[in-house]
């Protein structure tokens, strides 16, 4: 078996988890990362919520319903049962449905395209660059 490092590189797509408070502002906190990779069957998400900065943009903030709609995320990547009728899909019919563009307390950026030859790590790279404060990334 080859390690990450000596497998060729893989195209992934990815997108930034928002947490959108007041819809309307369409002010956000970048709050985690969905990522999928075809070739390495690999459909994962991290999620880091930055409570004072959500509530930096509304004092108001339900932070345990936010939290509970970040937790389905990595479900869904998961699939299976836990997942609900999602679980069923692909995972590419699962990173489909959770990009797609909505009006909602949770959002996500559009969709981006990288190339890695370990998916987890270029996960963990996108995590540090677009969620993680300077401070929090120390």
């Amino acid at each position: 078996m080859s390690t990450p490092a000596e497998r060729a590189p893989s195209t992934y797509d990815y997108a930034v988890i928002r947490v959108v408070p007041r819809v309307e502002r369409g002010e956000f906190v970048n709050a985690g990362v969905i990522l999928a990779c075809q070739d390495a069957s690999f459909l994962d998400a991290r999620i880091e919520l930055d409570a004072t900065r959500v509530l930096a943009l509304d004092p108001a903030a339900d932070l345990a319903t936010i939290a509970e709609h970040l937790a389905a995320i990595p479900a869904i990547c998961a699939g299976g049962k836990r997942a609900g009728a999602l679980g069923a899909l692909s995972r590419r019919e699962r990173f489909d449905w959770l990009t797609a563009p909505r009006s909602a307390l949770i959002q996500t950026s559009p969709v981006h395209t990288g190339r890695c030859s370990d998916a987890v790590a270029a996960l963990d790279a996108l995590m540090r660059k677009m969620v993680r404060t300077n401070a929090a990334a120390r």
